[in-house]
């Protein structure tokens, strides 16, 4: 599971990285309200990453800014770290009962 969050990850980054196109304040709102969402459901699960939080600081840093590119960049970032703390708490969740002594 965790190999398979790692090479999401990586193609995630991968295609923002080959997106040419200029942002807009819109698509930066849009990005941060999946971002914000990911985040509020891992908090839900209460396992929230700090670096996720510091991700969307950056991108409301780089919005006010008008940086909307860099600003694009780190919401999705944030929102690929906040579904990586999802997949990593319902993986914990499943693989503690491995780790106990019996």
């Amino acid at each position: 599971m965790r190999i398979r969050a790692c090479i999401g990850l990586a193609i995630f980054f991968s295609a923002a990285a080959l997106a040419a196109a200029a942002a807009s304040a819109d698509d930066f709102k849009t990005a941060f309200a999946k971002a914000t969402a990911a985040e509020a459901a891992a908090g839900v699960l209460k396992n929230q990453w700090t670096t996720t939080a510091a991700e969307l600081k950056a991108a409301q840093k780089a919005a006010e800014a008008g940086n909307f590119d860099e600003a694009v960049k780190h919401a999705e970032a944030a929102e690929a770290l906040a579904n990586a703390s999802i997949a990593q708490a319902k993986e914990q969740a499943a693989e503690w009962q491995h780790a106990v002594i019996r």
